[in-house]
């Protein structure tokens, strides 16, 4: 096994180990965990059944981020995004009065389209004519989000009406169990220990424990609830002719619009993103398993909207694994196995607040943010763009908005610099429908 999986995965030439690999698995699983919490909750609000949207989400992240690791061989996990199941619920089902049946079918139409787009290349084609400064600009951006998603989670800052945010309540037990964690964590990576972040997490739990927030589980195992509730209900409305009235209909349109949108750009930044801090991507940032990871993230959506969540894309969190040494798709591999026992070990893994996951995230936030050195700010019609990319994604706290303002801004400065030979043709054509969501969204806003 020990000779298949250095053969297989190039371990030794991507400078890794078996062990390296299966920790920053387990430090990806542990930093994005929440979400078989988090999504269940939220399209519960939509009137689906909870218990089987836990199964549903744990089986969706494990068959997508499965396919990351062994067809495109990258070290990403995927799950159903966060946001998008925000849209799904709130936007979809609970404002416009739609089904959660017909938001599933958007979903798996959404999906079906990704896979169209991945085989004619136009998905790698988006990424590819990404400007390189932006390219630069989108791991410091995501960095800045992932730290203000554990700093919010662990509320070390919270929302005020007045200013926005400020600093959190100190009193709160939460927000020490974050400042141990980054002590430890910080301590063992300036002391060059393997697995840091996965120590610091940890120590961070044992840490909730003594205070009393944190309480051990009654018991270990668990069968995972039957997905029979929501199974399938994306696929039915094509049976009859009542359901192609509605997949034909301008308000399908919209949805599928809005989704495909969303995951597309969210997903670009977070390939992007995370595959700048490993040895994989050339200097222009491209990857030559781009095609394999976009084609395993509209599987894993396809797939996804069968066994009954919202849409799965590729998980920002997956940077903490990419930060730990998990350089190829063993890691992922290694966080698919951590799913599948956290469907029967529930209680367990669950034990783990987010205040413990929040430091790997800041230090993570960290070490992404490096790459801002690269970019010449001198330079205004390459720094504007790549400031408004960084600030746009923890600011609108959306990475596909800090992608739009990024290429707009890049496409107006270039233009009006008399600068034009910068700009490749899909880039003119992303701004023009960036311009056009722009548009609708302000019409359908007024």
């Amino acid at each position: 096994m020990k000779n298949f999986l250095e053969n297989y995965f190039q371990l030794s030439s991507n400078g890794t180990t078996i062990k390296r690999e299966f920790v920053a698995g387990i430090i990806t699983f542990l930093t994005m965990s929440y979400i078989l919490v988090v999504n269940p909750n939220i399209l519960a609000d939509a009137g689906m059944d909870k218990s089987a949207l836990f199964t549903t989400t744990a089986l969706a992240t494990i068959f997508a981020t499965l396919l990351m690791g062994l067809y495109a061989k990258l070290p990403i996990a995927q799950a159903p995004g966060m946001g998008l199941n925000s849209f799904f619920t709130y936007s979809v089902v609970l404002t416009l009065g739609y089904s959660w049946q017909f938001a599933l079918t958007a979903v798996f139409i959404e999906g079906i389209i990704f896979l169209l787009l991945t085989f004619f290349n136009v998905r790698e084609l988006i990424v590819k004519s990404i400007p390189k400064v932006l390219k630069e600009a989108i791991p410091a951006g995501i960095g800045l989000f992932i730290t203000l998603i554990g700093l919010k989670s662990a509320g070390v800052v919270v929302g005020d009406p007045n200013t926005l945010v400020r600093l959190g309540d100190f009193s709160q037990h939460t927000v020490w169990i974050t400042l141990v964690g980054l002590v430890v964590t910080g301590i063992l990576l300036i002391r060059n220990v393997n697995g840091a972040i996965l120590f610091g997490i940890l120590a961070a739990t044992v840490f909730g424990v003594i205070l009393g927030d944190v309480s051990l589980p009654s018991r270990v195992v668990d069968l995972p609830p039957s997905i029979e509730p929501i199974f399938g209900e994306a696929i039915k409305p094509m049976f009859t002719a009542e359901g192609w009235n509605q997949i034909l209909s301008i308000d399908m349109v919209v949805v599928v619009f809005t989704f495909l949108f969303v995951n597309l750009f969210d997903t670009v930044g977070t390939l992007i993103g995370v595959i700048s801090k490993t040895n994989i991507a050339d200097k222009d940032g491209n990857f030559p398993q781009m095609k394999k990871a976009l084609f395993t993230d509209a599987m894993g959506t396809t797939f996804g909207a069968i066994l009954g969540t919202s849409s799965v894309t590729s998980y920002v969190e997956s940077a903490s694994g990419v930060a730990s040494g998990g350089r190829t798709g063993l890691t992922a591999v290694s966080v698919a196995v951590m799913f599948a026992l956290a469907l029967f070990l529930g209680p367990i893994f669950l034990m783990i607040p987010a205040a413990a996951t929040a430091p790997a995230l800041i230090i993570v936030g960290l070490f992404m943010i490096s790459s801002v050195s690269n970019i010449n700010f001198n330079n205004l019609s390459d720094g504007l763009p790549a400031f408004l990319t960084i600030v746009f994604m923890p600011f609108t706290y959306s990475i596909a908005e800090g992608i739009v303002f990024g290429i707009l801004s890049f496409t107006v400065l270039k233009l009006g610099a008399n600068q034009h030979k910068d700009i490749t043709p899909t880039v003119y054509v992303l701004s023009i429908l960036f311009l056009i969501k722009i548009v609708l969204d302000v019409v359908s806003i007024g």
